[in-house]
């Protein structure tokens, strides 16, 4: 299975995990919520359950975009669904187009369904497949919605990436034609006001900005390169929480996924209050998994969905949706962006 293709695959997840860090940079850190003394509600009332336009999740973080196309990448997609199973998560296929292009690799990701019969998955592809291919990449699958991933950035700095990035057209004609929910997804470099309002016109509903802060594609494709010179565009984009920042005047309109970055409960319950509909988290359990197995990885993330529900019942908010009245306090750096950028918050 493993061909030139499904190699790259290889390296971008041996790079992943070499490039993790355990603190991000999302600027979670530059926002904090304002604590009330009587929050006058039980742990036992609290309910995670909520909704992502027509899709109902029992958790609402879910299993981001990671692999797929080679051996181990299926192996890694097989435990991967198994968790998700066993924590009522959602979960993201890697990007099927290798698969598109080579059947045999197919089964690597439909592992994902395999495994997890009954849970929700998105499928995933590139901005530029035609209409065809989308429904390719859900037939693998059987996704109950699909990602279209933009990813400029990476495009550029990775040898053997593409220089052509005239998707809008593109992107317009999958929305219309296909008819599961289609998200429009960065992969880690942020979204602005105006990336958003396009996409909106186009009639896309599902975005995720998936910011900058957490894995860095500038350098895993930098790595793989025979020489360095793009290392200056390692910082390049808008953090996750400047991105939601960005997307907050429209979280009434679309559905706002979070990724990028995000480490703990406490980052999660931070992305409902700046307007997310569900969060999508990946290098810390692709991290967790590697180094420790299946059982640990699952213990972390029910940690994690307890630190939430505990999280909440001091805010006093019973559901999710309730998240998004509570305001939160921007240092000053974050709030000199809100300026610069007259973002209404």
């Amino acid at each position: 299975m493993d061909s030139q293709h499904s190699q790259r695959k290889n390296e971008h997840i041996s790079l992943s995990e070499k490039f993790y860090n355990e603190y991000s940079t999302a600027d979670f850190e530059k926002i904090r919520f304002i604590h009330h003394s009587l929050p006058e509600i039980s742990a036992q009332s609290i309910s995670m359950d909520t909704k992502l336009g027509n899709i109902e999740l029992k958790c609402p973080f879910y299993i981001e975009a990671m692999t797929g196309g080679s051996k181990l990448a299926g192996e890694l997609n097989e435990k991967l669904s198994k968790i998700a199973q066993e924590c009522n998560l959602a979960i993201a296929s890697g990007s099927e187009s290798i698969a598109i292009k080579d059947y045999k690799t197919a089964n690597s990701f439909a592992n994902l369904r395999k495994y997890n019969p009954n849970g929700i998955v998105f499928a995933n592809i590139g901005a530029n497949h035609p209409v065809e291919n989308a429904k390719k990449a859900i037939d693998i699958l059987n996704a109950d919605a699909l990602e279209i991933h933009i990813n400029a950035v990476q495009e550029i700095v990775m040898p053997e990436g593409s220089r052509n990035f005239h998707w809008i057209e593109n992107i317009a004609k999958i929305v219309n034609e296909v008819n599961v929910p289609i998200i429009i997804k960065e992969v880690g470099f942020g979204m602005d006001k105006s990336t958003i309002k396009t996409l909106q016109e186009i009639g896309v509903k599902y975005i995720n900005i998936s910011g900058r802060g957490g894995t860095n594609f500038v350098n895993i494709e930098n790595f793989r390169r025979k020489n360095k010179e793009l290392n200056y565009l390692n910082g390049w984009g808008q953090s996750t929480v400047e991105s939601l920042l960005e997307a907050y005047e429209y979280h009434n309109e679309i559905n706002i996924i979070a990724s990028g970055g995000i480490r703990n409960a406490l980052d999660i319950v931070k992305c409902f209050a700046l307007g997310a509909k569900a969060v999508g988290v990946a290098g810390p359990i692709l991290h967790s998994l590697i180094k420790n197995g299946e059982t640990e990885t699952i213990e972390m993330i029910k940690e994690w969905q307890q630190g939430i529900i505990s999280i909440m019942t001091i805010l006093g908010c019973k559901k999710i949706e309730d998240l998004k009245n509570q305001k939160l306090l921007l240092d000053l750096n974050l709030q000199n962006y809100v300026n610069q950028r007259n973002i209404k918050y």
